[in-house]
């Protein structure tokens, strides 16, 4: 049997026997997405959630006046969508967009059906995983206002530092909310 990455994520909360993971392998669709590929563009309605098998990618948004904000990011054994949109089935408020070659495990509102029907221990699963995205966006929202942005990206780098690697400094500045060139400034203080 193919050992697939998601399984580790999946045995963080809930135990799967031999047949389970034969049905989900049975379902699951792969998919290899190219470097600065677009997965889910902005305004569309985001029908999927992804598991990052490997690779990196990068949700983000962009205002009426061109500006983008990195929102979320997500590497290996992470999972990333629009969340507002594949709930409600409304334009999605942000764009995804791969920062490498990746392996992705989509998931749309179809399958997760399917599975929760024929495995009802994913419906607890899921809502762990959507609790814990929650609770860190909550984190991210005090940090961003009890923080000033060194600490701030002082707590980026000490936190996520498989994901440093993978992105520009355009886009942690976007991710902090602040201009590149101010975050550069931000660097040399530190140094």
């Amino acid at each position: 049997m193919k050992e697939y990455q998601i399984f580790k994520n999946i045995q963080k909360h809930i135990s799967l026997s031999n047949t389970e993971r034969e049905f989900f392998i049975s379902i699951l669709i792969e998919k290899d997405i190219a470097k600065k590929e677009i997965v889910l563009e902005q305004g569309s309605v985001s029908s999927k959630l992804y598991f990052v098998e490997f690779g990196s990618l990068r949700a983000f948004n962009v205002n009426e006046e061109g500006r983008e904000s990195t929102i979320m990011l997500a590497v290996q054994d992470w999972w990333i969508t629009d969340m507002y949109s594949f709930v409600n089935k409304k334009p999605a408020l942000l764009s995804i967009e791969t920062l490498e070659v990746s392996r992705l495990i989509e998931f749309d509102f179809i399958m997760l059906e399917k599975l929760y029907k024929r495995l009802p221990k994913f419906e607890r699963f899921f809502r762990i995983l959507f609790q814990n995205a929650y609770i860190r966006e909550q984190l991210r929202v005090l940090d961003n206002i009890s923080f000033t942005t060194e600490q701030r990206y002082t707590r980026f780098i000490d936190k996520y530092p498989q994901i440093v690697k993978k992105v520009t400094q355009k886009q942690i500045a976007s991710y902090l909310g602040v201009t590149p060139e101010f975050l550069s400034s931000v660097k040399k203080k530190l140094s």
